[in-house]
């Protein structure tokens, strides 16, 4: 059974660093894109960062210059550095494959096993 587990997740204050984690099981991601999305209450689940087996990545502008998407492919892990943490954000952050950066961009990406997540919660 596929499963990927989110972790890391916490309350800090606005300025402030965390680090998530997110180990997928069941099956390995070998050559398939890796990613982080993350959703607010009321509002849409939206792209975050994504990284390519080999290490390419891509972030949303709001997120450029204060959050790094780092993969471990020993570990089947997923990480996500976020620095400069800003109220806005707070979100549940998931993590997602898919078979290229491009598909995960795509307003059409769809994935069916999304995990329970893990809350970011800034303070201002």
């Amino acid at each position: 059974q596929v499963q990927l587990v989110e972790s890391g997740g916490g309350l800090v204050q606005a300025g402030g660093s965390l680090r998530l984690s997110c180990v997928a099981s069941g099956r390995t991601y070998r050559r398939y894109a890796l990613g982080w999305f993350r959703q607010a209450p009321g509002e849409e689940r939206e792209f975050v960062a994504a990284i390519s087996w080999g290490g390419t990545t891509d972030y949303v502008d709001s997120v450029k210059g204060r959050f790094t998407i780092s993969r471990d492919n020993a570990k089947n892990t997923v990480y996500l550095q976020m620095n400069s943490l800003k109220p806005g954000d707070t979100a549940v952050y998931y993590c997602a494959p898919a078979s290229t950066m491009a598909a995960m961009r795509s307003s059409s990406y769809r994935y069916d096993y999304w995990g329970q997540g893990t809350q970011v919660t800034v303070s201002s």
